[in-house]
């Protein structure tokens, strides 16, 4: 399978398990984060020019910067679940470079 198929593949899973998610949760909120993030890593994979790994490795140095400025742990759990996701996305995609 191809880096853009197992990101598909991820994004349909996703979708099928927030359609069974029936309350707002943070597991909801990281699903709905998943299927943002992987489209926004897709999207971005089409153009030539742009240097994906690089690309997402900014993005998650912008969210500890966010992070770091939190005053609470419940404050930058969000971005923390963002950051995972992110993390996992970076492994997938850059793996293989």
């Amino acid at each position: 399978m191809t880096i853009e198929q197992i990101l598909q593949t991820e994004i349909k899973e996703s979708k099928r398990w927030l359609e069974t998610v029936t309350k707002d949760s943070t597991y909801k909120r990281d699903l709905k984060k998943r299927i943002e993030l992987i489209n926004w890593t897709l999207d971005n994979m089409k153009n030539p020019e742009i240097y994906i790994c690089a690309l997402i490795e900014s993005r998650m140095n912008q969210i500890i910067d966010e992070i770091n400025k939190k005053d609470s742990i419940l404050e930058g759990d969000p971005l923390d679940s963002e950051l995972r996701i992110l993390d996992w996305i970076l492994y997938i995609v850059c793996s293989n470079e």
